[in-house]
């Protein structure tokens, strides 16, 4: 059975299973049916997100261990709550090998190890390659043997048995694994890796004896009624999605299933036994519907004038991922191009496929017009290539050939390493819109698109999780509702954007658009977060800076630019002045947005803490500590009749989000289909409406239009002359028209329930 609707909770070391019970009613008066938690097995040591599970057979103990899900369990029954649990099959946690059972055991043992056939190893080459050593000729000259065990300054190593005499270079030299310098791992790694993480090594999980045993402890959950929902991780890492899927679904047949499955716009979900994904594609539209599109035109221009760009996304988008592939995952494109050793330019042109794959991949033989996008486009770009394309794309669509099937594990890294984690950061129009699962060359959604999309979804995956935020999104819901509004205030920003960028310059002008975007966007912010958040944006963008090799040049100068906003008292002024001024209708946004997601169709999940104003940035500023007190202490005072004025508090936003989950939790038949409703007279371009079957939801788009209009009007409603109630304010309406002012008196949103 599905939830009505999920709250995610990232428990973590500071945030652990106890901490968890100790919400459990609070979530329960929120309305929520089920508790979403981040990965609970036992993680790398010091991890944050658990997403680097290393012994998939016990709980975490830094996480309160099997007590601590004792007692989340017990909360949640006393409080009728369900659980959702997220869980990582893709990969496992290897860079701190010893907390790694089987990841030792396969160091220690090659081949000969009864785990060997756990992890996605190519065997050929021998030994295990481990870029762990510093950048120095004499690395190895650092090892030592202690304790039966190799060990390089703070990591430890097993040995071989029958192979411990000598010095620990000629004991290194006898194991099945090799200590390389770390500058190799990219273009040497012989394991699968997740993305371009080497301490994260690829599962087989496609092998029944590696899926029982890395889903015991989760199945076991299931079975024993503790966890009835599931959040699977990555999908398309794995070999055959659809055959994981099967089994999963076999193992947990009444199971809540999710994937974190990323769909471009347009795209549609695979025909797996799930609900659906995560929610980024309904996160794009609901933002989206909120964006004027009328001004994109506007924000081209600024673009080009602030940046001299003339480059269109989609070949930025190319270029990026073309690096990714080359550069960043050469490793995984020498084990792809090794599979066909007669074709010598298989790797360039493997390459320039997964550069203009449109999707993240194909699951074959679904996916096929993907491949041929991908091989017209190459052969578009690469017309000396063409026969090299075509002999690789008759393999490539071959569901049961090697270079296809690991082909597709290839082009989702690539996309989410070129895209996600590079392009976004580098083509910074209008950065509302670079968001995860989002095109960010579609400017805004018209009504009519929302509805298409909303009905579709109805239709197709009624149960699928819809969002607004989660640990991987690139801002936080509010700071997109409020960059939203720059769409309705085109000159405005040109005006203050360009005087700003002359007064605090930076050597990459595109970054400092995203910079001045995400500052009024996120403001108040502290010097701290905005720092912290300046510096990863510019290495993820790999301009100026990066990664592998920072530039201590190119990052004082970004220090100094934001340092600049907060000590020049008439910048400060005029940033907070400027945020201040579009505070008001990004709020009206927030709520519409909030209104929208949680009443749409499919299962609505609220991120931590955002049932308040939220405005975080990237991870790892999206995990701070939520204040749960002072959201109990307002939730009560809500409770007591207070009506919240829509203010810098957003109580607002809490009262809005309580009674919407709760009217769900109860009454889920006025859920249960999708019409569109549409406004008539003076503005009703700014009316999104629509009725879910019993209860219609009403928001505000466009405030800042709809004010130059002079209001609303004599915009009004069609109706069906039932007797309705308006949930937030508890005021009664009748008859067949509504005026629409004098529903959104009070709120910019309102959720009409049919008496």
């Amino acid at each position: 059975m599905s939830p009505s609707s999920t709250y995610r909770v990232q428990v973590r070391p500071d945030f652990p299973l106890t901490s968890a019970a100790e919400i459990a009613d609070y979530l329960a008066d929120l309305g929520v049916s089920h508790l979403y938690s981040a990965p609970l097995l036992t993680a790398a040591p010091d991890s944050q997100h658990g997403y680097d599970v290393v012994d998939h057979s016990r709980v975490s103990p830094a996480l309160g261990g099997p007590d601590g899900l004792a007692a989340l369990a017990g909360a949640l029954k006393a409080a009728n709550l369900g659980l959702v649990v997220d869980i990582v099959p893709n990969h496992a946690g290897v860079g701190v090998p010893h907390t790694n059972p089987t990841w030792w055991d396969v160091l220690k043992n090659g081949r000969d190890s009864d785990f060997s056939g756990h992890y996605d190893i190519d065997w050929t080459r021998g030994r295990i390659l481990l870029p762990v050593l510093a950048d120095s000729e004499d690395a190895l000259d650092d090892l030592r043997i202690e304790d039966g065990e190799l060990r390089y300054f703070d990591k430890r190593y097993p040995i071989a048995d029958g192979t411990g005499d000598g010095t620990p270079r000629e004991v290194h030299d006898r194991q099945h694994y090799e200590l390389v310098n770390w500058t190799r791992g990219d273009r040497e790694i012989n394991y699968r890796r997740f993305f371009a993480i080497t301490d994260l090594a690829g599962l087989r999980v496609e092998d029944p004896d590696v899926f029982a045993a890395t889903h015991a402890e989760i199945l076991r959950w299931y079975n024993e009624g503790l966890a009835q929902g599931i959040r699977v991780d990555h999908p398309d890492g794995l070999r055959n999605p659809a055959e994981y899927f099967n089994r999963l679904r076999d193992a947990a047949p009444d199971a809540w299933i999710v994937v974190e499955k990323i769909l471009e716009p347009g795209e549609r979900m695979p025909a797996w036994p799930v609900a659906g994904t995560t929610g980024y594609d309904a996160m794009a539209e609901v933002n989206g519907v909120f964006v004027d599109p009328a001004t994109e035109a506007f924000f081209d221009t600024l673009a080009h004038h602030l940046t001299g760009a003339t480059v269109s996304w989609q070949d930025l988008v190319h270029d990026a991922k073309l690096h990714v592939a080359t550069n960043v995952l050469a490793a995984e494109l020498a084990r792809l191009a090794a599979l066909v050793p007669e074709i010598e330019a298989a790797p360039k042109a493997l390459a320039e496929l997964a550069a203009c794959f449109p999707v993240y991949r194909s699951y074959l033989p679904a996916g096929s017009r993907d491949l041929a996008t991908a091989r017209s486009e190459a052969g578009r770009r690469r017309p000396q290539m063409i026969a090299v394309l075509d002999q690789l794309t008759a393999r490539l669509r071959n569901p049961a050939d090697e270079l296809a099937v690991r082909f597709q594990q290839f082009t989702g890294a690539v996309m989410a390493k070129g895209v996600e984690d590079n392009a976004f950061y580098r083509w910074t129009r209008f950065v509302a819109r670079n968001e995860v699962g989002n095109d960010p060359a579609k400017f805004g959604v018209t009504i009519d698109e929302f509805h298409h999309y909303a009905e579709q979804r109805h239709a197709e995956w009624p149960d699928t999780m819809t969002s607004l935020a989660t640990h991987d999104t690139k801002r936080g819901e509010d700071v997109r509702a409020r960059l939203a509004v720059l769409s309705e205030v085109p000159g405005d920003w040109t005006e203050v954007v360009r005087r700003w960028v002359r007064f605090a310059p930076l050597p990459d002008p595109a970054l400092a658009h995203l910079l001045w975007q995400v500052t009024v966007g996120a403001w108040p912010i502290s010097r701290e977060r905005l720092q912290a958040y300046a510096v990863k944006a510019a290495r993820e963008a790999g301009t100026g800076t990066n990664w592998l090799s920072p530039d201590e040049g190119f990052e004082t100068a970004l220090r100094q630019m934001v340092d600049r906003i907060f000590d020049d008292p008439a910048l400060h002024r005029e940033v907070a002045d400027f945020a201040t001024s579009i505070a008001p209708p990004g709020w009206s946004n927030s709520l519409g947005q909030k209104l929208v997601q949680l009443t749409m169709p499919g299962v609505p999940d609220v991120y931590q803490g955002t049932e308040l104003w939220d405005h975080s940035l990237v991870d790892p500023d999206n995990r701070r500590p939520v204040d749960f007190a002072a959201r109990r202490e307002l939730l009560g005072r809500i409770d007591d009749g207070w009506l919240p004025p829509v203010d810098e508090t957003g109580a607002a936003k809490l009262l809005i989000t309580s009674r919407i989950l709760r009217l769900r939790r109860q009454r889920p038949e006025l859920f249960t289909g999708y019409r569109p409703v549409f406004a008539d007279g003076r503005v009703p371009e700014h009316v999104l409406a629509f009725d879910r079957g019993g209860v219609v939801a009403v928001a505000t788009r466009l405030p800042v239009g709809l004010s130059r209009h002079g209001g609303w009007g004599d915009t009004t409603l069609s109706l069906d002359g039932h007797s309705w109630t308006e949930v937030f304010t508890n005021t009664g309406y009748g008859g067949n028209r509504l005026a629409v002012a004098e529903l959104l008196h009070t709120y910019p949103v309102a959720l009409l329930v049919k008496e």
